[in-house]
C-alpha cells in the first residue's frame, strides 16, 4: 500500500473576508479512493465562522470530523440527507459537534466528507436569504448561528469517496492538519458539553502523548467498540484520572476483550499517528482501522485513556437518534414545557 499523501484529494480554499474568493487545488493526502477532483467553481471548500471572542485557548485547536459515511442504518432518510445533517430539534447533529469543538478552543475544523454528500459543504456556506428569513420569523439567534460561518474559524474539507475505514478517513486529513496535535470527533456520538475534549487536550499538553476518551461498558456491549488493554494503575495527569494502555482490540469477542474500557468517539492525537496510518494494511473487512494505528503507537509507549464523565448519546442508530431528539425537545426553552405535558399525557395513555 502506498504512503498516505500519494493520492490527490481536492480542497477548495475560499475566504469570506470581504475579498473575492480564490480557489486552489491542494494535495491533502489520503490512502486512496479519489475519483476525479471537484471543481473549485462551486464556492465551497474552506470557510470561516465567528464563534464569539471568549474562546478557550488550548494546545489543540484543530478538530477532524469524519463525515463521509453512507448512513445505511438511517435509510431511507439518508438517501437524500446526510446523517450528520439529520435534525436534533432545530439544529443538525453536525452543528452540535461543531459547538462542542468550539467550546474546547478549536478554531480549525477539518471535515472528511464525500462528493456524494454536497449538502455537508453547503451547510457551511453563507446564505443571506436564509438568515433574513430567520430574522423575519423572530429567530435572530438561529440567524446569528448561521452567520458564524464566514468569519473566525476555518472549515476545510477533504474527501473519502470510498468506505475504507476510519483510519483511512483520518489519514485523508494529514496535509490539512500539519504537524500539530488534533482532535478526532466522531459525529455519531453527542456529548453534553466540551469538558471531555478540554480534558484530553490537557493530558496531551502535559505529556506530549496521545489520549483517548474511555467509558466502562457492560460485557454485552464490548464487541461494538475498540477495547483498550490498560497497564499499571490509574493515575493523575493534569488533575485528571487517566489509565495508561499498551494495546487496543477492535470489536473483540466478549471473552477476548482485554478490559471493559471502551474507546468512545473523542480522541486527542499527536501528528505521528499519520505515520502509523501510512503503515496500515487492510484488515479482514478490507478497511483501515484507527484502532490499529493506536495499537501500534501504544506498543512503543503507553497512550492515555481518560474516563468520560459527560453525558453521551450514540445517534448512529435510530434508537439513539430518537433519544437525542426527545432530550432536546424536553429541554427546549420555548416549547419544552408544553412538550413535557404532551409527553406525560402520551405515556399515561399507554399505561
Amino acid at each position: 500500500m502506498g504512503k498516505l499523501g500519494e493520492s490527490v484529494v481536492g480542497e477548495g480554499l475560499v475566504h469570506f473576508d470581504g475579498l473575492a474568493g480564490v480557489g486552489e487545488l491542494v494535495n491533502v493526502g489520503g490512502h486512496g479512493g479519489v475519483s476525479g477532483q471537484r471543481s473549485l467553481e462551486s464556492g465551497h471548500g474552506e470557510h470561516r465562522t465567528d464563534v464569539g471572542r471568549e474562546r478557550r485557548s488550548h494546545v489543540i485547536t484543530t478538530a477532524v470530523i469524519p463525515a463521509a459515511g453512507l448512513g445505511t442504518r438511517m435509510l431511507p432518510a439518508t438517501k437524500v440527507v446526510p446523517k450528520e445533517l439529520l435534525p436534533i430539534d432545530e439544529r443538525p447533529a453536525l452543528q452540535l459537534i461543531v459547538d462542542e469543538a468550539v467550546g474546547a478552543g478549536v478554531d480549525h475544523l477539518v471535515i472528511i466528507t464525500s462528493r456524494s454528500k454536497p449538502a455537508i459543504e453547503q451547510y457551511f456556506a453563507s446564505d443571506p436569504m436564509v438568515e433574513a428569513s430567520l430574522e423575519r420569523q423572530g429567530r435572530g439567534s438561529a440567524a446569528d448561528q448561521l452567520r458564524r460561518f464566514g468569519n473566525d474559524i476555518r472549515v476545510s474539507f477533504a474527501y473519502q469517496d470510498r468506505p475504507e475505514g476510519l483510519g483511512h478517513a483520518i489519514g485523508c486529513a494529514r496535509a490539512v492538519v500539519g504537524e500539530e496535535p488534533f482532535f478526532v470527533m466522531l459525529p455519531d456520538e453527542l456529548m453534553s458539553n466540551s469538558s471531555l475534549l478540554i480534558g484530553l487536550a490537557r493530558v496531551v499538553e502535559a505529556t506530549g502523548i496521545g489520549a483517548v476518551a474511555l467509558k466502562r461498558m457492560p460485557r454485552t456491549e464490548l464487541s461494538r467498540y475498540g477495547i483498550v488493554a490498560p497497564v499499571g494503575e490509574e493515575r493523575t495527569v493534569s488533575d485528571l484520572m487517566v489509565f495508561p494502555f499498551v494495546g487496543v482490540v477492535e470489536k473483540p469477542a466478549v471473552d477476548d476483550a482485554p478490559s471493559d474500557l471502551a474507546i468512545i468517539g473523542r480522541y486527542a492525537l499527536t501528528p505521528d499517528i499519520f505515520d502509523d496510518l501510512d503503515a496500515l494494511t487492510p484488515g479482514t473487512t478490507g478497511e483501515l482501522q484507527l484502532t490499529d494505528a493506536l495499537a501500534a503507537q501504544a506498543k512503543r509507549r503507553p497512550l492515555w485513556g481518560v474516563i468520560s464523565e459527560v453525558g453521551r448519546i450514540d445517534i448512529g442508530n435510530t434508537l439513539g437518534w430518537r433519544q437525542a431528539v426527545l432530550e432536546a425537545a424536553v429541554d427546549d426553552p420555548e416549547h419544552g414545557a408544553a412538550f413535557r405535558r404532551w409527553l406525560s399525557a402520551r405515556i399515561a395513555g399507554l399505561a
